[in-house]
């Protein structure tokens, strides 16, 4: 890399290297009066919960100035947010909309409603966050304030209340203000809670049946059932193989109230399915699978086929969704995601890794195993792979790394606690870097982080084409208008009653089509949006008028000597 233009010639990496070595200097200076209060924090479960809910949170929020609120920029978004909408609405599914063909868009339904394909756990995060707090964005921060309390709650029943702690902090660290969970619409924290409400009870319910944990694992159980139904399964499987082999009727008791945890979840996905596809048993998915194509299957099931027209931009989703589908081996699947576990663990927590490997002698780790194990498996049967698929083991990820630093403590403490240091330098470093996203060493540096995603400006221009929309009086139909060279990057983004919205997304269908909707929305101005363009361009609509009508040649009264009658 080349040097900064500054007196002393420092590049990126010097500066790296001397921020991260002054943020250890000062931990470790003040290593021991921290140490005290976290040990006399760690045995008050109450107050260590709040602070490890409130920390992401209020780290997230010191962002602010320079990463406001994430702006939706993509299919996910649109589609979780279309079900939080819907829900506010009381409703599963909105009628389907006369005029359709100018809103489709990729993983919403259209036909025989209205809809997301999504399931509804994090719609439903995304839900409560508007209603309390007006914006949606608060229940995704309110779902990552959960997940890092209840990390800390869960690891308390698997080792002691200081490494829990440390636990909940390496949680914070590597899930909260820096990572997409906390800055898209798309999930992950919601299935992270699910999986602490399930491997906290676990245990507890081994040492000692209470109803309590029993309904606090049915909980976890159908927390996960509307987040990711598939997920679901592998976590089912993991549950069985925690509980068994045990007294059949202490077992019987377990199921019994966890059922009763579960019932709410299982019926709101069953009314669902019914609502949107007309089946109790037919998930929105499978409609989309086989209306447009995607998802795309199993890659031991053949590739489907679509059985509507695509529009370009859903033709260019199935294509590659296809040309996935058909890539690779199972092993070879499985190599490639390997790189996606480095979200769940900080470098530095590599060289702890070993230390856990004896932990296995013991049946509970062996099953803590076993189960990312199951997950690894379950989900490289189908061919995207994403950390939030698997966010259901995001605790057992923590729980492994407490468990090698504990071990690693017994051989010798310091080196333990060093890491544990290492690891808060690199995150307050690249923390300082967002925190002050508009200087050049920030600007210089931040291409080479790897795995955070915060939002900076307005790279798609979104933000601009929607002030402009904000400043433009009465209500608003934006036509969209792709050039031949777009690749992926949907703008259709409607709400669950799109008549009543003060903005309607459509396709441009071209000038004979669009007058339809045109008439269909007579109080409304047009605009035409082409986000392909650098910036995207938004201009008026311009209603092309009709060709003025071809005039026919009269022929010749004579022509070749034959007499021709006039026409009249």
């Amino acid at each position: 890399m080349p040097p900064l233009h500054n007196p002393i010639g420092f590049g990126a990496t010097d500066f790296i290297a001397l921020e991260v070595a002054l943020l250890l200097v000062l931990l470790l200076l003040t290593h021991s009066r921290l140490g005290g209060y976290a040990r006399r924090l760690a045995d008050h479960p109450i107050w260590s919960m709040l602070l490890l809910a409130l920390l992401p949170v209020a780290l997230r929020l010191a962002m602010l100035a320079q990463s406001p609120v994430p702006t939706p920029g993509g299919s996910d978004d649109f589609a979780h947010l279309l079900v939080a909408d819907t829900l506010r609405h009381f409703r599963l599914a909105n009628s389907p909309h006369a005029m359709h063909r100018f809103f489709e868009t990729i993983f919403v339904l259209q036909e025989p409603v209205y809809a997301s394909i999504f399931p509804i756990g994090q719609g439903i995060a995304l839900a409560i966050g508007r209603t309390i707090l007006g914006t949606p964005w608060a229940g995704v921060v309110l779902s990552v304030a959960a997940l890092c309390a209840l990390c800390y709650w869960m690891l308390r029943a698997w080792t002691t209340p200081g490494w829990a702690l440390v636990g909940g902090l390496l949680a914070v660290i590597e899930f909260g203000p820096l990572r997409y969970w906390m800055n898209t619409y798309w999930g992950g924290a919601v299935s992270a809670v699910a999986g602490c409400l399930v491997f906290g009870s676990l245990p507890r319910l081994r040492a000692r049946y209470r109803t309590r944990d029993a309904l606090l694992l049915g909980l976890g159980i159908g927390i996960q059932l509307l987040t990711r139904p598939f997920e679901c399964v592998l976590l089912s499987a993991a549950v069985l193989m925690f509980l068994l082999p045990s007294d059949w009727r202490k077992l019987a008791r377990i199921a019994a109230f966890a059922s009763l945890a579960i019932a709410p979840a299982a019926g709101l996905t069953l009314l669902q399915n019914k609502q949107i596809t007309g089946s109790w048993t037919t998930l929105p998915y499978m409609l989309s699978r086989y209306q447009y194509g995607v998802p795309t299957t199993f890659t031991f099931q053949p590739v489907p086929a679509p059985h509507r027209e695509l529009t370009a931009t859903q033709q260019l989703d199935y294509e590659a969704q296809s040309k996935v589908h058909s890539q690779g081996s199972f092993f070879t699947r499985l190599r490639d995601h390997m790189q996606f576990y480095r979200f769940f663990f900080l470098a530095p927590l590599y060289l702890v890794l070993p230390f856990f490997l004896p932990a296995l002698r013991e049946w509970r780790y062996a099953r803590v195993a076993a189960t990312l194990l199951i997950f690894s498996l379950g989900t490289n049967f189908y061919p995207y792979f994403y950390p939030h698929y698997i966010a259901a083991a995001t605790c057992l990820f923590v729980l492994v790394s407490v468990v090698g630093l504990e071990r690693l403590s017994r051989i010798n403490a310091e080196a333990a606690h060093l890491i544990v240091l290492v690891c808060m330098a690199q995150f307050l470093f690249w923390y300082g870097f967002h925190l002050f996203a508009n200087t050049n060493a920030a600007t210089a540096v931040l291409d080479y982080e790897t795995w955070d995603f915060v939002n900076h400006g307005d790279p798609q221009g979104r933000l601009a084409v929607r002030d402009q929309l904000a400043r433009a009086p009465g209500k608003q139909l934006v036509f969209v208008r792709y050039w031949p060279q777009h690749s992926f990057g949907e703008w259709i983004q409607n709400a669950a009653n799109i008549d009543k919205s003060a903005i309607v997304w459509a396709l441009d269908r071209g000038a004979a089509d669009n007058e339809n909707l045109l008439r269909y929305y007579p109080d409304r101005k047009p605009w035409v949006l082409e986000p392909d363009a650098r910036p995207p361009r938004l201009a008026p609509y311009v209603v092309e008028p009709p060709p003025p009508p071809v005039q026919k040649e009269r022929p010749s009264p004579e022509m070749n000597g034959i007499q021709l009658l006039p026409v009249p």
